[in-house]
């Protein structure tokens, strides 16, 4: 579901009026709410990677546990390092499988050897970078003392995949956005036009901008190799205006 799409000008509305003014009462249930749409949200591309996901979630959520229950620094890093292994595994497998594949093959071969091996048709999860270093970050934080282990799973499987910034970022550090996943929240008009304002000012960015500096960049770079050097500039230019639009900081 990309945010300029029309599933999520439909989709954002109705889980705002849910959040704000349904479950608004009930903690518990705005953190479940939230956890529901993030989950919604991510699987509309593909509802299979959801799996992933929600393993990395039970992992750290149970090293984070198991981390606070050992006091042995041999069992602390074995816990750390299960962690680890296993975001990162996740992470190396499907971003970059299929490039030492291409690489091992390309090395035979310029050694003269003949070597013929099938790439593999990896898809690569949107947004496995943030989530993945996201939910590591909590694992990290618990076992350097920064950060008390939550028990509350809702809690956590929400902060790993909080649907805004899943697939785009920035990556949250759990110190910083899992405790507020433990404070009411309270309306605030004021705050919700702010943010809408700066909703439809991304939005003028992505589309207006960035998506017609993209046509021209795409064009000008698709021909590189029989366009002056005074054209490739350009086409850097676009480009620049291009990344920059959509990454401004907020």
């Amino acid at each position: 579901m990309l945010f300029n799409s029309l599933d999520f000008a439909i989709f954002l509305p109705i889980v705002f009026v849910l959040y704000w003014f349904v479950v608004n009462h009930n903690l518990k249930l705005q953190n479940m709410l939230i956890l529901i749409a993030s989950y919604v949200f991510y699987g509309w591309w593909d509802w299979h990677f959801l799996s992933l996901i929600f393993f990395s979630t039970i992992v750290d959520y149970y090293v984070g546990i198991f981390l606070n229950d050992q006091s042995s620094i041999i069992k602390r890093r074995m816990l750390l390092l299960i962690s680890v292994v296993v975001n990162l595994g996740f992470l190396g497998y499907f971003k970059y499988c299929n490039f030492f594949l291409d690489s091992f093959t390309s090395a035979f071969t310029f050694f003269g050897g003949s070597l013929h091996v099938d790439t593999l048709k990896i898809i690569l999860p949107v947004g496995i970078s943030f989530y993945t270093f996201q939910t590591l970050s909590y694992s990290i934080d618990v076992y350097r003392g920064e950060l008390r282990p939550t028990k509350d799973f809702i809690a956590f499987g929400a902060f790993v995949s909080f649907f805004p910034q899943l697939v785009a970022g920035p990556i949250e550090r759990a110190s910083h956005l899992l405790p507020q996943f433990y404070r009411k929240r309270r309306f605030d008009y004021e705050k919700a036009i702010d943010g809408l304002r700066q909703i439809l000012w991304g939005l003028v960015k992505k589309i207006v901008i960035a998506d017609n500096c993209a046509e021209f960049a795409n064009q000008i770079f698709d021909k590189y190799d029989r366009l002056s050097g005074s054209t490739l500039v350009l086409g850097a230019v676009f480009f620049t205006f291009q990344i920059t639009s959509v990454r401004e900081k907020r």
